[in-house]
C-alpha cells in the first residue's frame, strides 16, 4: 500500500483524474497552503488533495447569522467540517496537480489544477495552519470488457450531449476528437454528466474502469431517455468543472 501525505482542500465538488480545477483561494487556510506550495521548486509537482464534502461547508461561517446571530464565528483549518473532519468528507479523493498558483495583491491565489491520481482518505491532520491528509493511493484496473464498454459509453454520451445540447449530430465533436482510453473515457464522461455530487462520487469511487463505465451506460440511457420527453431543458456546459468560490 502506497501512502502519502498532502495537503488537504475539501470542496463541494468532485475531482476525476485528468480534469482541469480552477481554484479562487480566499481563505486563510487554503491561503497559507498556497504560500506553502510555492516553496516547492518549479520543477516538482505542486500536489494537494482534493476530497468531496459529505457534511460541512466549503466556506466556513464568517460572521454571526443565523439561526443563532449571537454565535461566533468558526476558526482555524477544520472550520465548517464539525468536531471530526474525517468523517464530514467522502473517503475517495484526487490528487489535484496545482500548474498555476499566482498571488493577487490583495493575498488571495488564482489557482489552476489538474486531477492526477485517486487516494483513499485514511486520517486528517488538523493541528496546522490548514488541513493535511495521510493518503492511500488507488490503482486503476481496467475490469472486464472495458475497451467495449468505452465504445459503448462514448455513443451513448454523444447522444446525451445532442439531447441535452438541442444541437444537431454534426455540430457535436467527432468520435477522432474523443478519447479512446477507457479510463479516460470514463473520467471524462463522469465529470461532463450533470449529475448531482453523491452520483459523481460514486463513479469516482468504482471499483475499476468498466465497472464505472457500466454505470455511465446506465446513467447515460436513462437520461438521455428523460430528456427526450421534457419540452424543454436549461443550458449547461458540459465540459468544464466549474470554479470554487473558496
Amino acid at each position: 500500500m502506497t501512502t502519502v501525505r498532502l495537503p488537504l482542500f475539501p470542496l463541494n465538488t468532485v475531482l476525476f483524474p485528468g480534469l482541469v480545477l480552477p481554484l479562487n483561494v480566499f481563505e486563510e487556510r487554503y491561503r497559507a497552503m498556497m504560500r506553502e506550495l510555492l516553496k516547492t521548486p518549479e520543477e516538482e509537482p505542486r500536489r494537494f488533495a482534493v476530497v468531496a464534502i459529505r457534511d460541512g461547508y466549503e466556506v466556513a461561517p464568517s460572521a454571526p447569522g443565523m439561526p443563532d446571530p449571537t454565535a461566533e464565528p468558526e476558526r482555524g483549518p477544520a472550520a465548517g467540517f464539525g468536531p471530526d473532519p474525517l468523517a464530514a468528507f467522502h473517503q475517495v479523493g484526487c490528487i489535484a496537480d496545482a500548474a498555476t498558483v499566482r498571488e493577487r495583491p490583495g493575498g488571495t491565489f488564482e489557482v489552476l489544477a489538474t486531477g492526477t491520481t485517486r487516494v483513499r482518505l485514511l486520517s486528517v491532520d488538523a493541528s496546522g495552519p490548514y488541513l493535511t491528509a495521510e493518503l492511500e493511493e488507488l490503482a486503476e484496473e481496467p475490469g472486464d470488457e472495458a475497451g467495449a464498454l468505452a465504445e459503448g459509453v462514448l455513443r451513448a454520451f454523444r447522444q446525451y450531449q445532442k439531447r441535452l445540447a438541442g444541437a444537431r449530430e454534426r455540430s457535436l465533436a467527432t468520435s477522432a476528437e474523443l478519447p479512446d482510453d477507457p479510463s479516460v473515457v470514463s473520467y471524462l464522461v463522469a465529470a461532463a454528466m450533470v449529475h448531482d455530487t453523491p452520483t459523481k462520487q460514486r463513479l469516482l469511487q468504482a471499483p475499476d474502469t468498466a465497472s464505472r463505465l457500466r454505470d455511465e451506460l446506465r446513467l447515460l440511457r436513462g437520461e438521455t431517455a428523460i430528456i427526450r420527453n421534457l419540452p424543454s431543458l436549461p443550458a449547461f456546459e458540459l465540459t468544464r468543472t466549474p470554479t470554487s468560490l473558496n
